[in-house]
């Protein structure tokens, strides 16, 4: 960040601290434990264990475990193209972003399986990039090349594609199956009326405004910035927004897979910084459900984090709310002036000790039709019992 915008959002945030929104939806603020689900169908996720310092064969070959595990590739006909969404919020390094190897794993095997074209894009972050109809700021290329992830998509052998380079008017309205909480469509990148197949990769990490940020949390990469814009100003209802934009037909009809590489996870405030966790025995997580994958993905992420040095475990910006709040209206301010900041809603961060405090994964189980019974399946010799049955017992929902 520049010294003239750091010094704007310090001003602003110290405004907002003497004089904070009132707006808030009270419904949002109700204990999750009062939430009655219903329990959904089976849902399986495969797990592929990662050894501590693996070779990069090594964790290649287990992300093309959990996905030939979790899929059969029958929707991928000869010639299809592919878009992989991954993580590209900064131009920090995995797992801030995703696994640039994991990319590389995944471009080859789809162009085993016959893809045609196969496309890696994102839209980064608001503090990296502004847009508007008439001005763009920053770079969601330079950023992908700045994390090391764009010279690995090029070597093999895919296209990179960034949204905002298209221009305003490059985008298309879709709505939400599950339209409770926004009030327009969503602005979604018209690459994606040009492919077959959606799969998806995101990361293992902490969000200092969300709590987490897994499978769910990634489709905001997709929206314009206007989108952005009612997504975090009417923040009372961020996570409950997060999951319904996860209902878009594009998604329900196209996204075929959901696959994280965890290895590494950013355990601490996120989504660019915090402290970095890697276990002994890592991870790749994959499902063809979004919120199966994330359950797993969130259970890890609480692990990892309770297994992280003491002394990192208190930074203040990590479990603030108020930090939480103000730093919402510092990106309601990027989008559109501190007048609209001023008069944004007020942000509930979740206190995340298991995965049902999840407001993005309680209100995704709400939208698509229950609970799923997560059924977990080892997709290579590496996983060990102890951490299946370990995951398996957090993630076990007792209705």
């Amino acid at each position: 960040m520049k010294r003239r915008d750091f010094l704007k959002v310090s001003a602003g945030l110290s405004l907002l601290a003497v004089c904070p929104s009132t707006r808030s939806v009270g419904a949002s603020q109700s204990p999750m434990k009062e939430k009655k689900l219903v329990p959904g169908s089976p849902a399986k996720v495969y797990l592929s264990g990662i050894k501590k310092g693996a070779a990069e064969k090594e964790i290649k070959l287990a992300v093309r475990g959990a996905a030939e595990s979790s899929t059969d590739f029958s929707w991928l006909s000869k010639g299809d193209s592919v878009f992989i969404k991954p993580v590209v919020n900064s131009g920090n390094p995995y797992p801030a972003t995703t696994s640039p190897i994991a990319i590389a794993a995944m471009v080859n095997l789809l162009r085993e399986k016959g893809a045609g074209r196969v496309i890696v894009g994102d839209m980064s972050g608001v503090q990296n990039v502004r847009f508007t109809p008439t001005s763009l700021s920053g770079s969601s290329r330079k950023l992908m090349e700045s994390s090391g992830m764009a010279k690995v998509v090029q070597a093999a052998g895919a296209e990179l594609h960034f949204f905002e380079e298209s221009g305003w008017d490059s985008f298309y309205e879709d709505v939400p199956a599950a339209r409770t909480y926004w009030k327009r469509p969503l602005m979604m990148p018209n690459i994606l009326k040009e492919v077959q197949h959606i799969v998806l990769m995101p990361r293992c990490a902490r969000h200092v405004l969300a709590g987490s940020t897994l499978g769910m949390k990634a489709t905001v990469g997709y929206w314009r910035h206007d989108t952005r814009l009612e997504y975090h100003r009417d923040a009372a209802t961020l996570q409950e927004k997060t999951a319904e934009g996860n209902t878009v037909e594009t998604l329900r009809t196209k996204q075929r897979l959901v696959l994280s590489a965890a290895d590494k996870i950013l355990t601490v405030i996120g989504p660019d910084d915090g402290y970095i966790f890697e276990p002994d025995n890592g991870l790749v997580i994959a499902s063809q459900s979004v919120v199966a994958h994330d359950m797993v993905s969130l259970a890890w992420l609480l692990e990892n984090r309770s297994r992280i040095p003491q002394s990192e475990k208190h930074d203040f910006r990590d479990n603030s709310q108020l930090f939480a709040r103000l730093g919402n209206h510092a990106v309601v301010s990027w989008l559109s002036g501190w007048g609209t900041a001023l008069a944004s809603e007020t942000l509930n961060k979740n206190d995340l000790n298991n995965i049902w405090d999840d407001r993005v994964l309680i209100h995704a189980c709400e939208v698509f039709g229950g609970v799923p019974r997560i059924i977990l399946e080892p997709a290579n010799k590496e996983l060990p019992e102890y951490l299946k049955t370990r995951l398996g017992m957090m993630t076990a929902y007792q209705a």
